[in-house]
């Protein structure tokens, strides 16, 4: 291989771990990825890969990729990924907070990277990168509760996890800070595919929309999908995560709670090859982190509905200011 920027994509199951695609290993020079699932149409891990990509060939390492399918691929994946001795093991998501809080304590020489989450403990060649999504998420139910024409609002979400439940409880809470008459309703995915079952989301969102809600948070990944497809026959509105999804289900999706993993992860990795490692960097608004579409440059192209809205607009952006400043402090629902 060259030192260059090569993806390289192994799907694990439980014959195996995620070997590289050459057999023959990577050297030093290399990231390697391990993602909870398989990337496929996951916006959230597509995101964070295209960080990686981009952080790599910006440095002259190779990356590879081994896509998990459950936490016994999980577990063999890392440890395929630390027989390689790359420069850096990136891990991505909750999903991989035991398997991180284990193995590298026994592999001290191996430096690891958790995005979106952090062991506990958090062991001392661990360098953590996470979210105060709860703070974006509170922008979105802003939004939500001036917009809302029945009082109604909920949520399509993976799983009911406290984790998950950052995406839940600050929708609710945002909407009845301008409404308080609101009612929020929450549904998960569940199953055996939380985060990609399309199918399982529409169901959850066709129950809300049965029900009268007419805002629906998509907070499940892969299984947006469902959300967007209910959204789309104008059932409700509706709103995406992590990346701008209006375009899933055009003239139906209102804003997006967004997550830049993508520029945390490239920081995050560029800082341990530098050689400060350790710590946990949470990116919230004031660090530019995670926001709506409504607050960014592109908002009057980005398909989404809150670009009709600019009094909603303006209002949100206040909103911002005063958790930026620390005046409104958001509660966080994986706290403690």
């Amino acid at each position: 291989m060259t030192a260059t920027s090569l993806l390289l994509t192994s799907c694990a199951d439980s014959s195996g771990g995620g070997e590289s695609a050459s057999g023959t290993g990577s050297p030093a020079g290399s990231l390697i990825v391990v993602t909870p699932n398989p990337v496929g149409g996951n916006n959230f891990l597509q995101l964070a890969v295209d960080g990686a990509e981009r952080v790599a060939k910006e440095n002259g390492l190779e990356i590879e990729v081994f896509e998990s399918n459950d936490p016994t691929s999980i577990q063999q994946n890392v440890e395929a990924a630390v027989r390689e001795k790359p420069a850096v093991v990136v891990g991505l998501s909750f999903s991989l907070q035991d398997v991180f809080a284990t193995v590298p304590v026994d592999n001290p020489d191996q430096q690891f990277l958790l995005v979106d989450a952090c062991p506990d403990p958090q062991p001392e060649n661990v360098t953590c990168a996470s979210f105060r999504e709860h703070e974006a998420a509170y922008l979105a139910g802003v939004e939500a509760g001036l917009l809302t024409k029945t009082g109604k609002i909920g949520t399509v979400a993976a799983l009911d996890t406290p984790f998950i439940r950052r995406w839940v409880d600050p929708f609710t809470a945002g909407a009845r800070s301008v409404r308080p008459d609101v009612t929020g309703t929450a549904l998960f995915v569940g199953g055996d595919n939380p985060f990609g079952d399309p199918a399982r989301g529409a169901a959850q969102a066709q129950v809300l929309a049965d029900g009268g809600v007419d805002q629906v948070v998509a907070a499940a990944s892969g299984s947006n999908v469902g959300t967007f497809q209910v959204a789309a026959t104008g059932a409700f509105s509706t709103y995406g995560v992590d990346t701008n999804q209006c375009a899933d289900a055009p003239g139906h999706v209102v804003d997006n709670v967004l997550k830049n993993v993508d520029i945390a992860l490239a920081d995050a990795v560029e800082a341990v090859l530098a050689g400060t490692t350790g710590g946990d960097q949470v990116y919230g608004l004031k660090e530019g982190g995670v926001g709506v579409t409504a607050l960014s440059d592109d908002v009057a192209t980005s398909g989404c509905l809150i670009a009709e809205h600019p009094d909603v607009i303006a209002e949100v952006e206040a909103v911002q200011q005063q958790i930026i400043d620390g005046t409104l402090v958001v509660d966080d629902p994986a706290a403690g």
